[in-house]
């Protein structure tokens, strides 16, 4: 993972909590090609003005978060959290592509063994 401090120098103990909050992403997902995170102070009367980005590029997919808070803590807290969400998401999405084709060929085959043996082309 790449942290990229944007408008300002982020110090070690920021990116330190960080990093040990990105750990937690790997128990939901292995096979993270690279992520980036953007840590952005945006310039504007509003004190909430921290931004933090996280973008995970996966095999054929790319997960985005952004959060919008007080703290840099905070917008990451709420950034892991909605990426942990996704990740879980993703991971439904691709077991579910994986295994509904195979119940269907499964199904399909069960079907042509109980229509030989009813019509006696097999025994059992």
């Amino acid at each position: 993972m790449t942290v990229q401090s944007i408008h300002f120098t982020a110090d070690r103990k920021l990116l330190d909590l960080i990093d040990k909050k990105l750990r937690k992403l790997d128990t939901f997902c292995d096979r993270v090609i690279n992520g980036l995170v953007y840590l952005r102070l945006e310039k504007s009367d509003n004190s909430a003005n921290k931004i933090t980005e996280i973008k995970l590029n996966l095999p054929g997919n790319t997960l985005f978060v952004k959060e919008k808070r007080r703290s840099f803590e905070e917008a990451t807290d709420l950034a892991i959290e909605s990426m942990c969400k996704q990740l879980k998401k993703h991971n439904r999405r691709i077991k579910n592509h994986v295994t509904e084709p195979a119940k269907e060929v499964i199904g399909t085959l069960l079907e042509q063994e109980a229509a030989a043996y009813s019509n006696g082309m097999v025994s059992r």
